[in-house]
């Protein structure tokens, strides 16, 4: 008989400390973003985050080491947010690929356009600190996981790599996000869902018409 003790899947509650910090994290995180927002991420200090949640200075850089930190946690949120997203959205391992990818690019449009203009302001911040060059792919790891399985299913051929399609898709993603992140006024009509769901279809189907050859190359 196995004497090993049992096990359980939940993890034990939080004490009193853990919960305050987290409440100051949550704090001087929600604090940032409204002020990143309202002057923008290059135009407000540590100072005054620390000032619009109501703590010492010191307090900040008990949980941010430097502000920058402040544009990797949110990125991480919003990572969150999509795997959430998709769990709570019942994705199947049978679901078709073109099912599955329209999904991921619905509830990554609610997600920005629930909160346009924190969007536009901290996607400006995580292109000017660089991120884009040094952060892995995370959106496109997720993408490939949903090519992954449609290979598994064998709904595609199987040579298909499922990283560069997933690398594909977060550029598009990215793309089209930082369009409709910079309309102006005149381009009020553009909807974040419809040019990802466009987008979803060009790779899906192509755009070459069914049937019809290619030209053949021009020799060099």
């Amino acid at each position: 008989m196995d004497d090993t003790p049992a096990t359980t899947d939940y993890a034990a509650p939080l004490g009193r400390r853990e919960r305050n910090k987290l409440k100051v994290r949550s704090r001087l995180y929600d604090s940032a973003l409204k002020l990143f927002t309202e002057k923008g991420y290059e135009q407000t200090s540590v100072d005054e985050i620390a000032e619009a949640a109501d703590v010492a200075r010191g307090t900040f850089f008990n949980h941010f080491q430097r502000k920058e930190d402040l544009i990797s946690a949110w990125g991480e949120q919003r990572r969150a947010r999509l795997r959430d997203g998709l769990s709570a959205s019942g994705i199947e391992q049978q679901d078709s690929l073109r099912a599955a990818l329209e999904r991921c690019m619905r509830i990554l449009a609610a997600i920005n356009e629930e909160e346009r203009d924190v969007t536009r302001s901290m996607l400006m911040a995580w292109v000017k600190a660089g991120r884009p060059m040094q952060e892995a792919p995370y959106a496109g790891e997720i993408f490939a996981e949903v090519v992954d399985a449609a290979l598994e299913r064998g709904e595609l051929p199987a040579d298909i790599n499922a990283y560069r399609v997933g690398c594909l898709l977060r550029d598009i993603y990215l793309g089209t996000l930082y369009r409709w992140s910079q309309a102006e006024e005149r381009d009020a009509h553009l909807e974040l869902s419809t040019e990802l769901h466009a987008a979803c279809g060009i790779i899906l189907d192509g755009i070459l018409p069914a049937g019809r050859a290619e030209p053949a190359a021009v020799p060099c």
